[in-house]
This record gives C-alpha cells, sequence and structure tokens, in this order.
C-alpha cells in the first residue's frame, strides 16, 4: 500500500493538495483493516508526501516537504521509466554538492582498506564487458569514495546516492562506450586519493561528474528534437487528383 500509494503521489497521479481516498475506500481497494491503512498513512507521513489532521483528512504535501533523500522517495519518483529532466538536473546539482567535497575529504582520509575497495571498482570497471556490470562497478566506486569520508553524515546519503546512481545511468547511458569515455576521469579520482591530494581528487571528481552532464543534455536535446519532430505535420505531396 505505501508503495503503491507513493508512486501515484510522486507520480501526480493524486495530486499535491488533494485528498487520499477515505479509509473505507482504501479498505476495499487494498483488501486491508483500518489499522494497516493508518501505519500506511503514518509512514507516507514521515516520508513528507502527506499530511495527517483528524476530521480534515489525509493530503498530499508540496514537494518541498518530501523527503527526496528517502531511498524509496527517490525510487518512486525515478520510477521505471525515463525520469523528469527537471528531476535530472535537481540530482545532477546535488551530485556536484556532495561527491567533489567527498572525493577530497577521503583523499585525506582514506585507510588502506578504502582504497582497495575504490580500486577494485575502478578494476571493474574497466574489466566489465556489458552494461549491467559497468553500471554496478561504478556504482561501487562512488559508493566506496563516500565511505572512505569516514563521515557518517554523508555516509547517511549512501541510500540516496545509490538510488541517484541508478537513475543517472538509466537516462544518460547510451552504450557501453559512454563507461569507457569517462574511465579516465575515475581513474584520476582514484590516484588523487590514493595520493592524498584533496585539490585534485576534487577536481577530477567534478570532470567525472562534468563527463556525465554533457551526456544527459545530450540526451535531452535528442529527446526534445524527437518531440519535435513528432509534432510536425507531415507535408501531402502533390500529385494527380483520383478520377471517379
Amino acid at each position: 500500500m505505501v508503495a503503491t500509494l507513493g508512486r501515484e503521489i510522486t507520480r501526480g497521479v493524486i495530486e499535491i493538495g488533494e485528498a487520499l481516498p477515505a479509509e473505507p475506500e482504501l479498505e476495499a481497494r487494498f483488501g486491508v483493516g483500518r489499522g494497516v491503512i493508518r501505519e500506511a498513512m503514518k509512514t507516507l507521513a514521515a516520508k513528507g508526501l502527506v499530511s495527517v489532521r483528524p476530521r480534515h483528512g489525509t493530503h498530499v504535501l508540496p514537494r518541498r516537504d518530501w523527503s527526496l533523500l528517502d531511498r524509496e522517495v527517490l525510487t518512486w519518483l525515478v520510477g521505471d521509466g525515463e525520469p523528469d529532466p527537471e528531476m535530472m538536473s535537481s540530482i545532477q546539482e546535488v551530485r556536484l554538492m556532495i561527491e567533489p567535497a567527498a572525493a577530497a575529504l577521503a583523499a585525506q582520509r582514506a585507510t588502506r582498506q578504502d582504497l582497495e575497495r575504490i580500486n577494485a571498482a575502478l578494476a571493474a570497471m574497466e574489466t566489465s564487458h556489458d552494461q549491467a556490470s559497468a553500471t554496478a562497478a561504478d556504482k561501487k566506486f562512488h559508493l566506496a569514495i563516500l565511505d572512505a569520508t569516514h563521515n557518517p553524515v554523508l555516509q547517511g546519503f549512501r541510500g540516496a546516492i545509490d538510488t541517484i546512481l541508478g537513475a543517472v545511468f538509466f537516462v544518460a547511458v547510451g552504450s557501453q562506450d559512454w563507461f569507457d569515455e569517462n574511465l579516465p576521469n575515475h581513474a584520476r579520482a582514484a590516484r588523487a586519493i590514493e595520493d592524498g591530494d584533496p585539490v585534485k581528487a576534487r577536481a577530477a571528481m567534478e570532470r567525472v561528474l562534468g563527463y556525465t552532464e554533457t551526456q544527459l543534455n545530450r540526451r535531452e536535446a535528442s529527446r526534445r528534437r524527437a518531440a519535435k519532430l513528432a509534432k510536425k505535420p507531415v507535408a501531402r505531396k502533390k500529385g494527380k487528383r483520383d478520377v471517379s
């Protein structure tokens, strides 16, 4: 119930400000009792999606109140299809704030075990032969750097970053070449962290994200061109009129 209603809220099926169906309707729809419904509403409220007020019902809150770093909320927003371009842009802005700083901090704090995990993920990226394995290795690389900060608050972003990376790769990746072309930037980040150079680590991670941003922009421009062509009326060819 939480997942279904969460998806409907984040995708606008149930609009902001709208009241959720009354308890009897939810009971009939999901085949559950009032206790389950109330627990589900508490969960959605804890994620900032709804407000629950006695005698006023349960209403969808504005997006600014949603817990957008909550892994489930992000997953519902991203969905199974191509995410909203504005959301992807916002996600990239957050990555640019967090990941270069995390790389710089990792360069100062990474232990031998941290470096081994970062280098193992990089090696897996270099030897991957398909998009699925490359994506998994790329995620491990970024998450290993986040762990290497040894900052519990930054590590708290782990689930969100994992979900964010999945969304970004889904949209930005056009082929296996996408990973190959960005590998040198990843390698520079790993070497800078290993060398204990926070300035170079930050710059290298900025290049990693800059490449991704370029790919996202290209995909969005291509999508817009395709949408524009689809709306363009097809010119009718001139020819002889049929005589009947």
